[in-house]
C-alpha cells in the first residue's frame, strides 16, 4: 500500500464533513496533532443543518445505516458511540408505494419481512426474499474486507480468492438480472434495486455487486439519530475535539500551499498560513483539485444523477405515512432514461419522502412537521437546466402536487416554511456537475479505478469523502475517513 511518506505528525484536514471527522477522529487515536478548517460555522459538511423558523431540517443525506462504523471512528479515541447519539431503529425502514394503491413495508427483521411479502406478493415471493437475504448477506463479507475497507492501488490488488467467489456468484452480471433470479413481482424488483440510483447508475446498467446496497439498507437496519443526521456530525466533532482535535469553523481555505513535491500547509481567504505535514482534503475531489491545488490534468469523469429536495415545515401530518416514504411512479426503465441518459426531468416521478418529526418531534414547533422531498434529476453536465430562474419553483409546485395526487392530500395549504434545494445550489456549495452523489459508480470508476486517495504527485495529499475510494453514502464516506487516515499512519490495509 502506497503510503505518506516523510514527516506526519501535524496533519490539517480541511473540511469537517463525515469523510472529514471520521478521518481527524482515526488521526487523533494514532497520536497526531489535527486541525480541522471547516468554512460553515458548524461541522456537517454535506450532513449540515438548516434552521427555519422553529423548523430543523437535514440538507444531506436522511438514511443512516451501518451506525457500527460511527462506532469504530469514535473508538479510535476511546469513545462509546452511545455516549454522543441516542439512536433509534426505524421499524419499517421504509414503507413503499406503488401505483395499483398497494403498500409494502421494508422490514429488517427477516421472518417479519417475509410475511409482510407473502401478505402483498404471495409465499413464492417471501421464498425468493429468503434466497436474496442470503445471497446479499454473503456479497456484503465478499466485498467488505478485500474492496471495500481496503486501500487500493492498482487493479493488481483486486486478485485475491474473494474475487473468485464474487465471480462465481455473478456479481459482475447486471443487477436488475441478479434480482430477477430472485423475484418475480416488479413490487419487489423495485424495492430491491432502486438503491443503484445511489450509486449513479439504472439497475439494468449497475452490477450485480450494487445488491450490498439494498443489503444495507433493507437488513442491516436503518437509524435515526435524536436531532436529525446532523447529529452525527455534531457527536463526532465534538468526540474528536475533546481528544485534541482543534477545529477552525468559519474559515475559507483558498490554497493548499506546496513546495518541492509536497505540500506545506494551507493559506485562508483571511491571509492566514497553517503549516501542515500532512494535509488531507474532504472537498469535492474534482473541485479539490481544480480550486486548492496546482493545476495538473485530470481524467473526465461521469456523474451520478443530481435531486432536488424540497424542505418542508408544515401544520399538515399524516398518518398513514412511515418516517421514510418511497413512491414509485408507474414507469420504472423509463423514469432511469430520462434522468441519466436523456437529461430530461421525470414525467411520471418516483420519490423519497422523508418525515423526520414523526421520529423526534423536537426537529418541528409543537404540532408541526418536518417533510424532505427528494427527486432525482439530471446532474448539470447531463442537462445544464437554468435552476436559478424560475423552473425551481415551478418543479416544487409540480412535486407538491405529485404528492397529493398520491395520498398527501392538502399538503400545499399546510406549508409553512419551504426551501427548495437545486443542482444550482449543490453546484455552489462546491460539488461537481451540481450533484450531490459524485461520481458514478460505473465498473472503471469503481475500486482502484475510481480516483484516488493518494495524490500522484503530491506525496502528502490525501482526500477524503464520496469522490474517492470507495464512493458515496455515508458508509462509504465514514470507511473512506479511515483509509485516508491509513494512508498516513500505514494501518490500514
Amino acid at each position: 500500500m502506497r503510503t505518506v511518506t516523510g514527516r506526519t505528525d501535524r496533519v490539517v484536514v480541511v473540511g469537517a464533513g463525515l469523510g472529514g471527522l471520521a478521518a481527524a477522529l482515526h488521526l487523533a487515536g494514532s497520536g497526531r496533532q489535527v486541525t480541522v478548517v471547516e468554512r460553515e460555522p458548524v461541522p456537517g459538511g454535506r450532513a449540515g443543518r438548516l434552521s427555519v423558523d422553529g423548523y430543523e431540517f437535514d440538507t444531506g443525506p436522511t438514511v443512516l445505516t451501518m451506525p457500527e462504523l460511527i462506532a469504530e471512528a469514535l473508538g479510535a479515541v476511546g469513545e462509546e458511540l452511545t455516549d454522543w447519539l441516542d439512536l433509534t431503529p426505524l421499524d419499517p425502514a421504509y414503507r413503499a408505494y406503488y401505483p395499483d394503491g398497494s403498500t409494502l413495508d421494508v422490514i429488517t427483521d427477516t421472518a417479519r419481512m417475509a410475511a409482510e411479502i407473502s401478505r402483498v406478493c404471495g409465499p413464492r415471493e417471501a421464498d425468493g426474499y429468503l434466497r436474496f437475504v442470503d445471497y446479499a448477506r454473503n456479497l456484503w463479507h465478499l466485498e467488505r474486507t478485500d474492496f471495500i475497507d481496503r486501500n487500493l492501488d492498482a487493479p493488481t490488488d483486486l486478485l485475491t480468492g474473494n474475487l473468485l467467489k464474487l465471480l462465481a456468484t455473478g456479481a459482475f452480471r447486471r443487477l436488475q438480472t441478479k434480482i430477477g433470479q430472485f423475484f418475480r413481482d416488479p413490487r419487489t424488483r423495485r424495492i430491491f434495486s432502486f438503491q443503484a440510483m445511489y450509486a449513479g447508475l439504472a439497475p439494468h446498467d449497475a452490477l450485480a455487486i450494487y445488491a450490498v446496497i439494498a443489503y444495507l439498507d433493507s437488513v442491516a437496519g436503518v437509524y435515526f439519530p435524536r436531532g436529525g443526521i446532523h447529529a452525527v456530525s455534531r457527536g463526532m466533532a465534538g468526540a474528536a475535539e475533546k481528544h485534541g482535535v482543534q477545529f477552525r469553523y468559519g474559515t475559507t481555505v483558498t490554497q493548499v500551499e506546496t513546495a518541492n513535491g509536497r505540500a506545506t500547509g494551507v493559506l485562508t481567504a483571511d491571509g492566514e498560513r497553517i503549516p501542515a505535514d500532512v494535509v488531507v482534503l474532504n472537498p469535492d475531489l474534482p473541485v479539490a483539485y481544480r480550486d486548492l491545488l496546482p493545476p495538473t490534468r485530470q481524467r473526465r469523469l461521469s456523474y451520478s444523477p443530481s435531486c432536488v429536495v424540497l424542505h418542508v415545515g408544515s401544520k399538515q401530518g399524516y398518518s398513514q405515512i412511515a418516517h421514510h416514504n418511497i413512491h414509485f411512479g408507474r414507469a420504472w426503465k423509463g423514469t432511469f432514461d430520462e434522468v441519466i441518459r436523456r437529461g430530461e426531468l421525470m414525467s411520471d416521478p418516483s420519490l423519497l419522502v422523508t418525515n423526520p418529526s414523526r421520529t423526534d418531534p423536537a426537529v418541528a414547533p409543537a404540532g408541526r412537521h418536518t417533510y424532505y422531498v427528494l427527486a432525482p434529476v439530471p446532474n448539470l453536465e447531463v442537462a445544464p437546466f437554468d435552476w436559478r430562474g424560475d423552473l425551481a419553483r415551478r418543479y416544487a409546485d409540480d412535486l407538491m402536487r405529485t404528492l397529493e395526487q398520491r395520498g398527501y392530500v392538502g399538503f400545499a395549504d399546510g406549508v409553512e416554511v419551504s426551501r427548495i434545494i437545486t443542482p444550482a445550489d449543490w453546484a455552489d456549495q462546491g460539488m461537481a456537475a451540481g450533484t450531490p452523489f459524485a461520481a458514478a459508480h460505473s465498473l472503471f470508476q469503481t475500486g482502484p479505478f475510481r480516483p484516488s486517495n493518494l495524490h500522484r504527485t503530491l506525496s502528502n495529499v490525501v482526500f477524503v469523502g464520496s469522490g474517492t475510494q470507495p464512493g458515496v453514502g455515508v458508509p462509504m464516506v465514514l470507511i473512506s475517513g479511515k483509509l485516508a487516515a491509513g494512508r498516513i499512519t500505514g494501518g490500514a490495509r
